[in-house]
């Protein structure tokens, strides 16, 4: 006598998926695949949250800074510059020097000497008022910002414009400010712009000055063609211990021998 079978007890049999579901599952794998490549061209610089400090670093860079000015208030420096994070520490400020041709920043003085005796590579920057005249805002910046062995280039801030003067005037009075600091100092000076302003000013006609670059669209610096950047002044809403509030956050694009490189001497 045959034997009968419980086909009960059986797993159910795999019905074969239909054509349209393998041009989903398929389309799903290209969109991972993509979504993966598209993540990792982007993530060149190694974005990461840092919880601390409140925002994304690029990881990419081992030294990290902060630029602060009257409006970030009392700096506990010596607080500042213990904080950790991600096994790093900052170790750069720019100070605002002055503004224009006349206003010095009335925390200057003592920002910039705390930050020397914290251990802090400093630099000093100038506010640049484009509808005032190059010579005398050079000479409120000069008497202020007096440089010594080991601190960064000057910065010219040029980042707000004027119908006072040409396009072509506004470029020759930036580059009359920018060789009086370079004679003066005895280092190339560092412009501080915005892809806007580096597009509509800079580009063909100071690409010899090394550039600080504000840009917060995030992940890369590939806009800006060949030029050379030092700074990339990622975020402005930062934190850090010792300052109330928001702080701008910069990474200086290089090693440390590369930064000691550009310093004034």
């Amino acid at each position: 006598m045959a034997r009968r079978v419980n086909t009960s007890s059986l797993p159910p049999k795999k019905r074969p998926l239909p054509p349209l579901g393998w041009a989903i599952l398929g389309l799903v794998v290209i969109l991972i695949g993509v979504g993966l490549w598209y993540y990792n061209r982007l993530n060149i610089n190694e974005w990461r949250h840092v919880h601390k400090l409140g925002i994304r670093l690029p990881m990419k860079y081992e030294i990290h800074g902060i630029d602060i000015s009257k409006h970030n208030g009392r700096i506990d420096w010596k607080l500042l510059r213990e904080m950790r994070f991600e096994d790093l520490r900052l170790q750069f400020a720019f100070v605002k020097a002055t503004e224009g041709t006349s206003l010095i920043d009335k925390d200057f003085k003592t920002n910039w000497q705390q930050a020397d005796e914290v251990g802090l590579y400093r630099g000093a920057y100038h506010f640049y008022i484009p509808w005032k005249p190059a010579l005398p805002q050079f000479e409120n910046f000069k008497k202020v910002a007096k440089l010594k062995k080991g601190d960064l280039p000057p910065v010219l801030d040029f980042e707000v414009g004027t119908n006072a003067y040409s396009r072509e005037q506004v470029i020759e009075n930036l580059r009359t400010w920018l060789q009086l600091a370079e004679n003066h100092y005895g280092v190339q000076p560092i412009i501080y712009t915005n892809a806007d302003f580096y597009r509509r000013y800079i580009k063909d006609n100071l690409d010899n000055y090394p550039l600080w670059i504000a840009d917060y669209s995030g992940w890369t610096l590939n806009r800006y063609d060949d030029a050379t950047i030092y700074f990339w002044q990622h975020s402005k809403s930062g934190y850090s211990e010792g300052v109330r509030g928001l702080v701008d956050y910069n990474v200086f694009l290089g090693d440390v021998d590369a930064l000691k490189r550009i310093c004034v001497k």
